[in-house]
């Protein structure tokens, strides 16, 4: 049985009683212990999480044509042990997903995630103006111990309509990912006339959005990517970190 939690915020430490299997970031381990030899090793998944071989293919597949590739590691883990991971000062979110629910999640920005998690890649139909692409990688809960480490530039907020009924609208550069029963999809509302359009490189013109028909958790971070169009008369936007 594995157990997430955050080590001052930078940083996942994971916890093993018993034999268990993780899937991290390619590159993400930092450090470990355990009593005697060490009983945790390392393997590169070259196609994909899932256990069907056929269902691996296409979805190593589909991530390539969609830009969603995740480049992961299987850490086997054969007896009590802890183990560390992090990548580039990120901040290290942990969620703990109910049975049935999914996280969509920009693979850019997944750490690690259990066994108990199922992997997948959909198509979501936006992303002409924005960085956040056409299609988006899910993982969904399918039993106790689905965990998911999730990868922020700088502290995120979240936001949650379940309980207010609220309209939620999130720049889709600064998505992280957002959680629900289903894929809950934002719609996608542009604003975009020859006023709007000059600027079109600040992000501002258009939005996700989910209404109060569509009760869901957004994890944004205070970090943009740069946007997929940029015509404006200022030079376009400024201050974001490259990559």
């Amino acid at each position: 049985m594995l157990t997430f939690e955050t080590v001052n915020e930078l940083t996942l430490k994971v916890t093993c009683k018993g034999t268990d299997t993780l899937f991290t970031k390619a590159g993400a381990f930092i450090c470990g212990e355990n009593a005697g030899y060490k009983n945790y090793k390392f393997e590169k998944v070259l196609l994909g999480p899932q256990q069907n071989m056929g269902q691996a293919l296409l979805g190593s597949l589909v991530r390539r044509v969609t830009g969603e590739n995740l480049p992961l590691m299987k850490v086997m883990m054969e007896g009590d042990s802890v183990t560390y991971y992090a990548n580039h000062s990120q901040h290290v979110v942990v969620y703990q997903l109910q049975q049935g629910e999914t996280i969509s999640i920009e693979s850019e920005n997944i750490l690690a995630f259990t066994s108990d998690c199922k992997y997948d890649v959909r198509f979501i139909g936006c992303g002409v103006i924005s960085q956040k692409g056409l299609a988006t990688s899910t993982l969904t809960g399918m039993g106790p111990n689905a965990y998911v480490a999730i990868l922020t530039d700088g502290n995120p907020i979240v936001l949650s309509n379940i309980q207010s009924g609220s309209t939620l609208a999130v720049d889709p550069d600064a998505v992280v990912c957002w959680m629900g029963s289903g894929h809950c999809d934002p719609d996608i509302k542009m604003d975009v006339n020859w006023k709007t359009f000059i600027g079109q490189s600040s992000g501002e013109s258009y939005s996700f959005e989910w209404g109060a028909h569509q009760p869901v958790s957004v994890i944004i971070q205070p970090s943009e990517r740069m946007s997929g169009v940029s015509v404006s008369m200022d030079g376009g936007r400024t201050g974001y970190r490259p990559n």
